[in-house]
Order: C-alpha cells, then structure tokens, then sequence
C-alpha cells in the first residue's frame, strides 16, 4: 500500500472528523440557542404584562421596564442572526462532506489505468465530475450569501 495513499486516507479521516466536531458544536450551540429563545420569551411575556397591568405605576418604572422590553427583542434579534448563521454552517458542512466522499470516488476512478477503464467506468467518472462541480458551485453561493451578510451588517 503506497504510502501517498495511506496518507490520502490518514488526511480523508482526520478532515472528516474535524467535520465531525464542528457538526458537534453547531448543534450544541444551536440548542443552547433555543432556550435562550424560550427564556427571552418568558421574561418578555412578563415585562408586557407588567407594563400593561401597572398602568398607574410610575413613569421611571415603565420605562425601565420598556428598556428591558427593547434589550430582550434586540438579544433575540442577535440569536436569530446567529442561528442564520450556524444554518448556513451546517449546509456548508453537509457540502464538504458530499465534496469529500465524491473526491475519493474520482479519484478512485482516476487511479484506474486508461486502457482499463470501460466505457461505463468512464461515464461514472464524468457523472462524479459533474456533480463534484456542482457542489462546488453551491459551496461557493452560500460563501458569496455569508460575504454579502456580512457586508449587510457592517
């Protein structure tokens, strides 16, 4: 076994269980998020009923209470724009992953000596091609997607 090709392999695995983490963590944050958002909720829930049954509260109190009202909507407004961006994360990670598995097949058919090759083994290697472009294609929209963002909120 050629050492390249056990170095190819030694690199497939170790990319595609950084990949793994990284799916890990996203999930992990993703989650966290989402009972953020649930807590935000109740603490808003509470804030309105405060402001809306205290009507004869005093005015230093209401606005305090509508500033914390206004701190809660901007949080959420932060979270979502994370989690927007941990989506977009997640179908990137899906991506590299097809990109990988779709490498390893092409190369697999590249190694092939010519003169060996069928007529169908070279159809699957033009397929393969295809769709290795394709999803390329579509790596490279959802980076022009995170670069507009992240131009939008600068």
């Amino acid at each position: 076994y050629p050492t390249w090709k056990r170095t190819l392999a030694r690199r497939a695995r170790e990319s595609q269980m950084k990949r793994f983490c990284r799916a890990q963590a996203i999930q992990r944050r993703l989650e966290e998020i989402e009972v953020t958002f649930r807590e935000l909720e109740q603490q808003g829930i509470k804030l309105e009923k405060l402001l809306r049954d205290e009507s004869e509260s005093p005015a230093d109190q209401q606005t305090q209470w509508t500033n914390q009202l206004l701190y809660l909507v901007q949080k959420k407004n932060n979270l979502m724009t994370e989690e927007s961006d941990l989506m977009i994360a997640v179908q990137e990670l899906k991506l590299e992953e097809q990109q990988c598995q779709l490498d390893e097949k092409l190369r697999s058919y590249m190694n092939k000596e010519d003169t060996l090759k069928t007529p169908e083994d070279e159809k699957a290697e033009q397929e393969i091609l295809k769709q290795l472009v394709e999803v390329v294609n579509k790596r490279n929209v959802l980076i022009q997607l995170q670069e507009e963002k992240r131009l939008s909120e600068l």
